[in-house]
């Protein structure tokens, strides 16, 4: 039932009344919510307890305290799981309390001292203003201000890397505008993402285990879904090309997918689940993956289905990203079909094949213009472990008959390799985060980046520069949440660079 109501906020009341069953109460809670922190959340839980719909208001960006952009927070919001609608309030809380009537307005137990206006809104048509007894809260504001050393953003750009390949770093922009309307196809393993965070209990003094007490869980669609948002979110005409279980994670990912902008083709497949992932998390570390899915390759006729549909989707397709996490969506006679076909339209063609739990060969996806593996990958795809990166490029180069392969490295940045006229040329990129949050959605986004950059008619050197600025981006975040060409363009224009 989660819903961003992103009309005006004297309006929305009617969508959510209609939205609403005879009979259910509605809770109210208003805020800035820069950080989503743990005092938000107990906040929010106490209010979804009182009432049987949680309504959440974020204030607009001219509200004193407001250190984010109003999307991002809605965002933020947005994917908790116990809150049902988020509003984009534009004026105060009380006006929209007198339009929507809540049965119970709830604010946080600091407020009930104070001079609170909502209070005169809820007397008017009878409802109630209550407070939460949860334990000390601070404002998401003054736990920012708690260090003075806290940088917003943890982005550090090289300076020399642009100038060994004569390119300025402001030229980005100039990219990132073309990649506005390119028509993108995207192809692979679909998968949702739950981010359970926890309070971490202690130790259990039966046995060693850890114990923890869930607070909230917010969901995502990652995966190759997650490469389709990117894309999408840069500007991309994209249409996405996935298998899906018969089941509500399927359902949530085609909603949050659609309403990002994705045109989004999903073929059923009774026998599996739509792939979930979930990590639980307490203090900023993920402490244990759960993962619910099957492996097993697609029967021919829904090859046969996701083959015709997708060569369709050619005939007007400029870049088509194979996104593979070996979970049985891309068999390799599909991928060799679909290969063909994108080569007789001319469309440019690039793939990434994760194997970070699973077994996989990048390999086999022949003669594409940008191969994305990590370390592990290029060398699980050689089944070689002792070679020097050097050499396991230019022999993953030559297997796969790729232009340009990036061996992206982690903490260490990315090896850019890249075979022009008969000459194999390498160059070294380090990591642009130091101070990474959640690294899961690193190579999507730089994948996503890079290839629409090369399709754009960028070298590999420029292309290669936005895909560790997008995958620095998101991984000062957790969760797979779409990147936008706004965010590129802010970082671009910061003052953050590290020395090589």
């Amino acid at each position: 039932m989660h819903q961003m109501i992103d009309v005006p906020a004297n309006a929305a009341f009617q969508t959510i009344r209609a939205s609403c069953d005879s009979g259910q109460t509605i809770a109210f809670v208003s805020g800035n919510f820069n950080v989503v922190h743990p005092g938000h959340l107990r906040l929010l839980k106490f209010a979804a307890e009182q009432a049987d719909v949680l309504v959440v208001g974020v204030n607009a960006d001219s509200t004193p305290g407001v250190t984010l952009a109003q999307d991002m927070r809605l965002e933020n919001v947005r994917s908790i799981a116990f809150v049902h609608h988020v509003v984009r309030l534009e004026t105060t809380a009380s006006d929209f309390i007198s339009h929507l009537k809540p049965t119970v307005v709830v604010k946080g137990k600091e407020f009930e001292d104070r001079a609170n206006p909502e209070q005169e809104a809820v007397d008017a048509y009878g409802g109630r203003l209550i407070f939460s007894s949860g334990e000390l809260r601070f404002a998401s504001l003054s736990l920012l201000e708690r260090d003075a050393n806290i940088d917003i953003s943890t982005v550090r750009k090289p300076l020399e890397f642009p100038k060994r390949h004569g390119f300025e770093i402001s030229n980005l922009k100039d990219l990132l505008r073309k990649l506005s309307g390119m028509r993108v196809a995207v192809i692979g393993d679909l998968i949702v993402d739950e981010y359970v965070t926890c309070d971490a209990v202690g130790m259990s003094q039966e046995d060693p285990t850890i114990v923890v007490t869930p607070l909230m869980t917010r969901t995502f669609v990652g995966g190759a879904g997650a490469v389709a948002a990117h894309a999408h979110g840069l500007g991309a005409d994209v249409k996405f090309f996935t298998l899906v279980g018969d089941d509500e994670a399927a359902r949530f990912a085609r909603s949050t997918l659609e309403q990002h902008g994705v045109n989004f083709n999903a073929f059923t497949d009774q026998s599996r689940p739509t792939t979930r992932k979930q990590r639980f998390r307490a203090l900023n570390k993920t402490l244990l993956r759960v993962n619910h899915l099957r492996q097993h390759a697609s029967d021919a006729d829904l090859q046969r289905q996701m083959l015709t549909s997708v060569e369709r989707a050619l005939k007007t397709c400029d870049l088509l990203l194979f996104s593979c996490f070996n979970y049985g969506c891309l068999p390799q006679d599909l991928v060799d079909a679909i290969a063909d076909r994108a080569r007789a339209q001319g469309v440019m063609m690039a793939a990434d094949s994760q194997v970070s739990s699973q077994t996989g060969d990048v390999s086999r996806f022949k003669g594409m213009t940008l191969l994305t593996p990590t370390e592990r990958e290029a060398r699980v795809a050689l089944n070689d472990f002792i070679s020097g990166l050097a050499v396991i490029s230019e022999r993953l180069v030559e297997r796969a008959r790729t232009k340009n392969l990036v061996i992206t490295l982690g903490a260490e940045g990315a090896l850019i390799n890249t075979m022009a006229e008969g000459i194999f040329t390498s160059d070294r990129l380090p990591a642009f985060n130091p101070s990474p949050k959640d690294v899961s959605g690193a190579g999507d986004s730089f994948f996503m980046a890079c290839s629409m950059g090369l399709r754009a008619g960028a070298d590999i050197w420029q292309a290669s520069y936005l895909g560790s600025l997008a995958a620095a981006l998101q991984v000062s975040r957790v969760g797979n949440l779409p990147l936008t060409t706004a965010e590129l363009v802010r970082e671009i224009d910061e003052t953050g660079f590290s020395q090589e």
